[in-house]
């Protein structure tokens, strides 16, 4: 079956187009007066733009490369598999060991040598943290995604296959926007899937280009599996369609050039409410997940009006047009954050729990003031 985005990429130019002629053709200050918005945040910026439009191109690549390169790592499946997971499995044993042995180093009035044998556990401990996270994390990965599968599950089926009628259709649309919010979310509340997200979240700007910003490493993710739909009797192809249909319906809400859409609004995820979603301020973070609907959001508290104008980017905006960089950024701080734990507890943290976590903790540790995320 044809990629609905594929297909829509002409829809999705002309669209660009058509924004950047509007915005262009409008007096800034008189459409901040009239909307009470800044719609200069809207305007095309070259660099911004292309640095978006390479990410919508490596989004599309990525599926096609990734998942082949990463096929002999899968444990189960892949002839690297056992290695992946010893890897990890021995990277922790060495780690454990080299925490304990740079923990009995510590205390005042050491005997020459100790300090010595303390700092090289720690760059034992270092070294091997950062293995066991990275070979760990791919290893469950892969695994995940090679047993989630949507012709996998669809053959463990628990009730009868619904067919390819409208009411199947709609019955994967609207279960593809539930499991999207629950996987939206996550990635926000989860700092290993926002370093995935956060390329979607990275730029200053907010027009249609930036909708095609997408992220090139969903593969090392493990999120709630879409084919859990199969488990329902919906076929793979009408939730390969129902992917189509959500994606289609979210390019259209990156806009500044929408205002309210009145009743709409209550159960329509909108401009409005996505722009929200983009907004680094304060009461503006973490909420309206929703892909088509906002109803999940109002059902599970992460609903919020825009009420104020909106600061478009990241509480701590990555500084560069560099897609290569733009890509990498989270998962090299985040690396560099495991790297200096000296714990179990603070490594998982700092992969598992939110990026607020993160920064809080290392706020703590530097006596820096925290980022708010």
């Amino acid at each position: 079956m044809k990629d609905l985005t594929v297909t829509a990429i002409p829809f999705f130019f002309a669209s660009m187009g058509a924004e950047y002629l509007w915005l262009r053709q409008r007096d800034p200050d008189a459409l901040r007066e009239a909307t009470g918005r800044d719609l200069s945040q809207g305007v095309y910026e070259p660099r911004d733009t292309v640095a978006s439009l390479t990410m919508g191109v490596g989004s599309l690549l990525a599926p096609l490369v990734v998942p082949r390169l990463l096929r002999p790592l899968t444990p189960g499946r892949g002839r690297y598999g056992k290695a992946l997971v010893l890897t990890a499995v021995s990277a922790t044993a060495v780690t454990s060991v080299a925490d304990r042995l740079a923990r009995q180093s510590e205390g005042a009035g050491e005997p020459p040598g100790r300090a010595k044998r303390r700092s090289t556990a720690r760059r034992v401990a270092s070294v091997g943290g950062v293995t066991a996270v990275v070979a760990g994390g791919v290893a469950a990965a892969t695994a995940w995604a090679d047993r989630t599968t949507l012709g996998r599950l669809f053959d463990r089926r628990m009730v009868r296959d619904l067919g390819t009628g409208p009411l199947a259709l709609a019955a994967a649309v609207a279960g593809w926007d539930f499991i999207y919010y629950w996987n939206h979310r996550f990635s926000h509340e989860c700092r290993a899937l926002w370093a995935i997200h956060v390329v979607h979240h990275s730029s200053e700007r907010y027009n249609l280009s930036t909708a095609l910003r997408q992220p090139v490493a969903e593969a090392f993710g493990a999120f709630v599996p879409y084919s859990l739909l199969c488990l329902l009797g919906i076929r793979p192809v009408l939730v390969l369609r129902a992917r189509g249909v959500n994606l289609l319906y979210q390019f259209w809400i990156h806009t500044e050039s929408v205002g309210s859409l009145g009743p709409a609004e209550a159960a329509l995820n909108t401009p409005s409410h996505h722009r929200v979603h983009h907004g680094s301020n304060g009461r503006y973070l973490d909420r309206n997940h929703g892909s088509i609907l906002i109803v999940w959001d109002r059902l599970f508290r992460t609903f919020e009006r825009e009420d104020e104008p909106v600061r478009y980017g990241l509480t701590k905006n990555v500084g560069s047009f560099n897609p290569l960089r733009i890509a990498t950024h989270e998962y090299a701080e985040m690396l560099r954050d495991v790297a200096s734990a000296t714990t179990w507890h603070d490594r998982l943290s700092f992969v598992l729990r939110g990026p607020g976590w993160a920064s809080a903790r290392r706020a703590r540790d530097n006596k820096e003031p925290a980022v708010a995320l």
